[in-house]
C-alpha cells in the first residue's frame, strides 16, 4: 500500500473545516462508487492532488455516504466538480472532463491567489 494519496476524503462532518475554511482553493469531486465516469476521472483527480499540493487542495466526496453536503450544493449528476475559493463556489464542471480543462480552472484559481 505504498500509494501516497494526496487528496482529502471529504465527509458531511469535515466539509466545513476542509473546504469552506481552507486558505487555499479547493477542487471537490462529488462522486459515487457505482458511477462509471467518476471512475474514469479518478486517476486525474489523484494526479491533480499531487501536482497542486501546497497550492490547492483536492478532495473527493462520496455522495451516497454524504447526502447532506451533496444536497446542500444541489448535486444532481455526477461527477460534479466544484471549485471553492474562500468558502464560495467559484466554478463548476459536470461530467468526465479532460485533465487540461481541470488544470486550466485550477491554474486560474491558484494564479489569482498568488497575484
Amino acid at each position: 500500500m505504498g500509494e501516497n494519496v494526496k487528496y482529502v476524503t471529504l465527509t458531511d462532518d469535515n466539509f466545513e473545516q476542509e473546504v469552506l475554511q481552507s486558505d487555499v482553493p479547493v477542487l471537490v469531486d462529488f462522486w459515487a462508487v457505482w458511477c462509471g465516469p467518476c471512475r474514469m476521472i479518478a486517476p486525474i483527480i489523484e494526479e491533480l492532488a499531487a501536482e497542486y499540493e501546497g497550492r490547492a487542495k483536492v478532495g473527493k466526496l462520496d455522495v451516497d455516504h454524504n447526502p447532506r453536503t451533496a444536497m446542500q450544493y444541489g448535486i444532481r449528476s455526477i461527477p460534479t466538480l466544484l471549485f471553492f475559493k474562500n468558502g464560495q463556489v467559484v466554478d463548476q464542471l459536470i461530467g468526465a472532463v479532460p485533465k487540461k480543462v481541470l488544470v486550466e480552472k485550477l491554474e486560474a484559481l491558484v494564479s489569482a491567489e498568488a497575484a
